[in-house]
């Protein structure tokens, strides 16, 4: 498929790891064929609700961000992509950490123990709109306080659910992964290939 066939996608978040997996992705599918798409994030109040679950969570803050990106980009073939991750350790959420003193308790709580990542991903195209969730479970090592003041010390924790980043330093402090990387990492590809799909997006690798 040449480049100008394919619709306007938009990609409704400004995440580097979202940004390098979805640029991975059509590379694959699209070989090199040159593929350019829109960095549109939505800025939406991520504060949980009172009493939602983690698995709710994600799942209504990415349905919410696809919708509101996909109302600044008209057009009936226009994809629209949209992401959220979270950190659930035994129902309790774990977003962004607010501070230092945040991402360092949330860290002290990962240490040791196994946890679960989801990834919502919504896609809206025209009328249509598929979402879909995907979760790994995370073992962390036991973090001591020298390697907690070290990664502290990196700054990588700030803008990350759960204070760390596995495709980062943070992983140092993992242990084991089981489930997709990519859904750890904030775009779990097959779950966006099984979304774009629903949606009448029939790509497929090395067309």
């Amino acid at each position: 498929m040449e480049p100008h066939a394919l619709p306007k996608i938009v990609l409704a978040s400004s995440s580097p790891r979202r940004v390098d997996l979805l640029t991975q992705y059509l590379d694959d599918i699209f070989g090199e064929a040159v593929v350019a798409f829109v960095i549109d994030p939505a800025d939406l109040d991520e504060t949980p609700l009172q009493g939602e679950t983690p698995l709710a969570h994600v799942q209504r803050l990415a349905n919410a961000k696809a919708q509101l990106v996909a109302q600044r980009h008209a057009g009936a073939e226009t994809v629209v992509i949209a992401g959220d991750t979270t950190v659930d350790v035994a129902g309790a959420i774990f977003g962004k950490p607010a501070d230092d003193a945040e991402a360092r308790s949330m860290l002290q709580q990962l240490s040791g123990r196994t946890h679960h990542v989801h990834t919502a991903l919504a896609v809206v195209r025209g009328e249509r709109m598929a979402h879909v969730v995907d979760s790994a479970a995370v073992t962390m090592t036991h973090i001591t306080e020298e390697q907690l003041n070290w990664y502290l010390a990196t700054g990588e924790h700030a803008d990350k659910a759960g204070a760390y980043a596995l495709q980062g330093q943070g992983g140092a402090l993992v242990d084991k992964v089981v489930g997709s990387l990519t859904t750890v990492i904030g775009l779990p590809l097959d779950a966006l290939a099984e979304a774009l799909s629903a949606c009448g997006c029939g790509w497929k690798i090395g067309q």
